[in-house]
């Protein structure tokens, strides 16, 4: 199958926080100079979904909020969504957000995950942030981020060595430092959420949408109503 890559494409993107209640910091990675899209920037894993996302099979899968959230104004499928956060993460870092279980039907783009006998968890996802590309670029992304505790990692988060090499740099970053290095605008703004909200437990009041479709750029508020 040919993907067009000048169409919005979904996307995922996962924030990995440790010590949330101390002195938070996340986890993040520089782009390389030769990438088409963001090159040389410092960013939190995340890509595009893969077919094969949808296939997966979870050990506990998203809570019920987070999974009514992500079909708001969206024909993905949260299930895939969580999914591609999770793959990503494994793919960019080399860590794991699972739970211990054999897998022996995993799909292409799963295999190293299933071999470390892994399922994945969506469980440990808040959906957080969204935005879209703006128009202009050469890849544009309609991008769910997630937010994740490291104490949900089940590898040792100082660990890169499993990591693909996608991104360089990879580093807990403390958020009181995250703006002095080189960062998308769109990474400074999901800071801005972050440490707005990072205290607070439980789901976030509502999911800010920065759609970019339009000359006004216009913001939404998505799933201020909680079941």
């Amino acid at each position: 199958m040919t993907i067009d890559k000048t169409a919005i494409r979904d996307a995922a993107t996962i924030i990995i926080v440790r010590d949330r209640y101390t002195r938070p910091s996340v986890l993040m990675g520089q782009r390389g100079e030769g990438a088409v899209f963001m090159p040389k920037k410092f960013v939190f894993p995340g890509g595009a979904v893969d077919p094969n996302d949808s296939t997966v099979s979870f050990s506990a899968p998203l809570t019920p909020v987070c999974e009514k959230r992500l079909m708001e104004a969206s024909s993905a499928s949260p299930h895939t969504l969580a999914a591609a956060a999770i793959r990503e993460l494994w793919e960019e870092t080399g860590h794991i957000i699972g739970q211990r279980g054999d897998w022996p039907d995993a799909p292409q783009g799963w295999r190293g995950f299933a071999k470390a006998g892994y399922l994945p968890d969506a469980s440990a996802l808040t959906y957080f942030f969204r935005a879209v590309t703006p128009q202009g670029r050469p890849r544009r992304f309609d991008a769910r981020f997630f937010v994740a505790d490291a104490e949900r990692l089940a590898t040792d988060p100082d660990d890169f060595s499993r990591a693909e090499d996608e991104l360089g740099h990879l580093q807990w970053v403390p958020l009181e430092n995250a703006r002095q290095f080189d960062l998308p605008f769109i990474t400074e703004v999901v800071l801005a959420e972050l440490e707005r909200t990072i205290g607070n437990d439980g789901p976030p009041e509502d999911i800010p949408f920065f759609k970019n479709d339009d000359e006004a750029h216009a913001v939404a508020r998505l799933g201020r109503e909680l079941d």
